[in-house]
């Protein structure tokens, strides 16, 4: 479907849903509490709108600490970062988004090309290396997520485990392996797969992988309970899923993560991303709230509680994760990958994965 007739339909279709609004509340509890656990701030008459493609479960309580700490109005839209991209194209300048909040850069890079996006305030670039910030200034990173392989501890054996994600095409891991192709995160994958090994190169071996009787699934976390299950042996997904479910179950938890040695693309890291929309009326607090998905409490929380990598200067990750190495993201031009990601859908679609 031609983007602008896929934008407009999807405007239409979330006409009817109104933001969600948290006015400063008078105290915070669970999640939220643990980020900031003071008095809430008397309300300033401030607002910001947000369009989230990040997951209410995992942003919200940062959204709501920092409408609590400040006294800033907050109002949030939450849907897919590619559907959210597409319904801001389509606004342009009379879009109410202040902050888009984005899975990946691939989303922004978008906008970015169509100069919906505005420059981030230079204190807020600060916080974060070069490697997590558009060369433009126009988006910030704020969080990492690192492409691994999961797999049943009892099924797969230790000297087992493949050198190379190339390496499950092979007969060994027939059937065996899951994918979750139309998830956001594993097109934000492809889109790197293709950026670095070249597009004729991701589309043979998915095709092999389809070949291979790969099996697909639709989400990370499905992927993460099958393998602890044993219904499949391994799978591609994002690091954090299974170390949810370890802090949660222990050693009853069959499933453990597994880093691509080297610079493997199955190991790539993909960032988050945030920024403010050329047509917001309120800069001033949406840098604030940039600026405070950068400080060091929402940093800890995200690395402590959520097991994704922070990525402000001086925030050191959980004490479970692994050292950052191979394929980070300063190997990556996320900016020149803007104007592919509606691409990749097309062409993991057109290899039949979602059939299998």
């Amino acid at each position: 479907m031609h983007t602008k007739i896929y934008a407009l339909a999807l405007a239409v279709a979330l006409l009817g849903a109104a933001c969600s609004s948290s006015t400063t509340p008078s105290t915070l509890e669970g999640a939220a509490a643990d980020i900031y656990g003071g008095d809430c701030a008397a309300a300033t008459g401030d607002e910001v709108t947000i369009y989230s493609g990040r997951k209410e479960s995992l942003i919200g309580p940062v959204l709501e600490a920092f409408g609590c700490e400040t006294g800033i109005d907050v109002a949030v839209r939450w849907a897919g970062s590619t559907d959210l991209a597409l319904l801001l194209s389509e606004e342009g300048e009379n879009t109410p988004a202040d902050i888009f909040l984005s899975r990946s850069p691939g989303p922004v890079g978008f906008l970015e090309a169509q100069g919906l996006l505005q420059q981030v305030d230079a204190d807020v670039l600060d916080l974060v290396g070069d490697e997590y910030q558009s060369g433009a200034g126009n988006w910030v990173g704020f969080s990492g997520r690192k492409r691994v392989m999961v797999y049943n501890t009892e099924a797969v054996a230790a000297g087992e485990l493949p050198d190379s994600v190339f390496d499950l095409t092979d007969e060994r891991w027939r059937g065996k392996v899951a994918i979750p192709a139309s998830n956001g995160s594993f097109l934000d994958w492809f889109t790197v797969f293709r950026d670095q090994a070249g597009t004729d190169v991701a589309v043979q071996w998915l095709e092999d992988m389809v070949a291979n009787d790969a099996r697909y699934y639709a989400d990370n976390r499905s992927i993460v309970e099958a393998a602890a299950r044993g219904e499949i042996e391994v799978g591609l997904v994002n690091h954090y899923y299974n170390y949810q479910y370890l802090a949660d179950l222990g050693d009853d938890h069959k499933a453990l993560n597994y880093d691509f040695p080297g610079e493997d693309i199955g190991s790539a890291l993909i960032i988050t991303a945030a920024t403010v929309t050329a047509a917001s009326e309120n800069v001033e607090s949406a840098n604030a709230l940039l600026e405070y998905l950068l400080s060091e409490p929402v940093q800890q929380y995200l690395t402590e509680s959520t097991f994704e990598y922070p990525l402000a200067a001086g925030v050191e990750p959980a004490s479970v994760l692994p050292a950052l190495g191979g394929l980070e993201v300063g190997t990556v031009d996320f900016d020149a990958l803007g104007g592919d990601f509606e691409e990749t859908t097309l062409l993991v679609e057109a290899t039949g994965i979602q059939n299998q």
